[in-house]
């Protein structure tokens, strides 16, 4: 009797693990350049591209620009030791920074002196400039060209 259940659970576990093994060979975010940290996978362009742009080919991998929810996180930003366009803008017409899902931007990461007001047709993008410090967000014009960092659930 418990050989037969030994037998049985042995062959639940490789099936299981054979069916892990298919998932992650099939899924793309697995297989080109994406990330695991904490919930999310972040994937890190090789080009650059205006803010619009950048956000454009976050949703095309089923994803957005990143939002930094946590010291943690920020901090994470910082190892890839690139400017690169966050998921967080602010508009002139509604005096607020808002992050790309709509919610409103409560823990900031500013750089010494930043924000200081770059703007274009009234809206500012911001981008991670100072890699190397935890305080490292810098607002600047949407249109300028940067690397991006696309976050997406990882569940």
């Amino acid at each position: 009797m418990y050989t037969s259940i030994y037998i049985k659970n042995v062959f639940l576990h490789v099936f299981l693990l054979l069916q892990t093994l298919f998932l992650l060979t099939t899924d793309k975010s697995f297989q080109q350049g994406w990330v695991y940290f904490g919930s999310s996978l972040y994937f890190i362009s090789s080009t650059k591209l205006p803010w619009l742009q950048s956000r454009d080919d976050c949703q095309q991998r089923g994803a957005d620009l990143v939002i930094i929810n946590s010291k943690e996180e920020q901090n994470f930003m910082g190892k890839f030791h690139r400017l690169t366009w966050i998921g967080l803008t602010h508009k002139a017409e509604t005096m607020k920074w808002n992050w790309v899902d709509g919610t409103l931007l409560t823990e900031s990461y500013w750089g010494q002196g930043e924000p200081n007001g770059h703007t274009t047709r009234n809206i500012t993008c911001v981008e991670i400039r100072f890699f190397q410090q935890e305080n490292s967000w810098n607002d600047i014009r949407c249109y300028e060209q940067n690397f991006w960092i696309c976050e997406k659930n990882a569940l």
